[in-house]
């Protein structure tokens, strides 16, 4: 019996060592390579699974370089594959680029593809330009009318540009510039209306792609429309602006003169106290005046006749308040 389960056991023995060996060993993509006439070796694919390198993501990109005609080692696409590059899209870059006749190098190719941009599709557009839209651009022109631009603006890749270069958003922000410039320095904005390939044209003398990852091949003005009086509206809000500073500063002379008026209303009150309180002095002058006999009873029936014929006048001529009549001394004071 124990003889007969030890002749069971060795085979599935076998047979599990060969699957795990062939799971290990990737022998189907040794024989796709070596079907393709591309040398690899068994124990470099048994090396790669060793380092955690998919031999699929090396091997197959291989084939298509050697069926492409490029000069690729197993070398070079697993260390840009270790460096966290994307080996299949590198070589199809360098496939598309050798069918173009655009010069693109294999390290070149690996260092744009690991600073981060698509290395295909900046070889397929240069190939085939891209068109980049701006958004509405609205400039203000020297006679104070409004108008909004739209452009499309047709860009090719520059390969030797594309690591360190600029993008689309600095394209973009460069052209709007050219169409505020362009639409500010006219005199009036029936100039551009009327010549829209002006804005094309100062544009592209300003030299916009310089540092960027692209080659500016036209401008074309898609769209302008006329937008707003923007000098009609600020020139009434500066009128609204200055009418109300007019009006806080003659509310200003307005409070002063008030104050003012107050004031001199409260200077006259208390020169009126004073002089009541003069008037009030006079009857007590003239008692002690007659007291110690330095005025006659004659010389006071003649004061009175004054103010009476003072009274009398200031009634006729309509001026001056009547003054209470004085009033005589106590028949004790005219004796003494």
């Amino acid at each position: 019996m124990g003889a007969a389960y030890a002749f069971l056991i060795l085979p599935v023995i076998i047979i599990v060592g060969l699957l795990v060996l062939l799971n290990f060993v990737p022998v189907g993509l040794w024989i796709s390579a070596w079907a393709a006439g591309v040398h690899v070796g068994i124990f470099t694919l048994v090396g790669m699974r060793l380092r955690r390198v998919p031999p699929g993501r090396i091997v197959l990109p291989l084939i298509k370089a050697v069926k492409a005609g490029l000069d690729v080692g197993v070398d070079k696409l697993e260390a840009h594959f270790l460096a966290g590059g994307n080996v299949d899209r590198v070589v199809d870059a360098l496939i598309a680029a050798q069918r173009a006749e655009i010069s693109l190098t294999f390290e070149r190719g690996c260092a744009i593809d690991l600073a981060g941009r698509n290395v295909l599709e900046a070889v397929q557009m240069s190939v085939n330009p891209k068109v980049i839209e701006t958004p509405m651009v609205a400039a203000i022109a020297k006679d104070g009318i409004e108008l909004k631009a739209k452009a499309r603006v047709t860009v090719r890749a520059n390969i030797d540009r594309l690591v360190g270069g600029a993008g689309e958003a600095t394209i973009i922000a460069r052209v709007g510039e050219g169409v505020v410039t362009t639409v500010g320095s006219a005199e009036s904005h029936k100039e551009v209306l009327e010549n829209p390939d002006k804005i094309s044209r100062t544009v592209l003398s300003k030299g916009l792609d310089a540092g960027t990852a692209f080659e500016i091949l036209s401008i074309d003005i898609a769209d302008v429309d006329v937008g707003r009086n923007i000098g009609a509206q600020l020139q009434m809000d500066q009128a609204e602006a200055d009418k109300n500073i007019a009006q806080a500063k003659a509310a200003e002379r307005r409070f002063a003169a008030l104050a003012r008026e107050q004031e001199m209303k409260a200077q006259v009150q208390e020169m009126r106290a004073r002089v009541v309180q003069a008037e009030a002095e006079v009857p007590r002058a003239l008692a002690d005046a007659l007291r110690s006999g330095k005025l006659g009873a004659l010389d006071y029936y003649q004061l009175q006749n004054v103010l009476a014929d003072t009274r009398m006048r200031q009634s006729i001529a309509g001026v001056g308040e009547p003054h209470e009549p004085v009033e005589a001394p106590e028949e004790d004071d005219k004796k003494k």
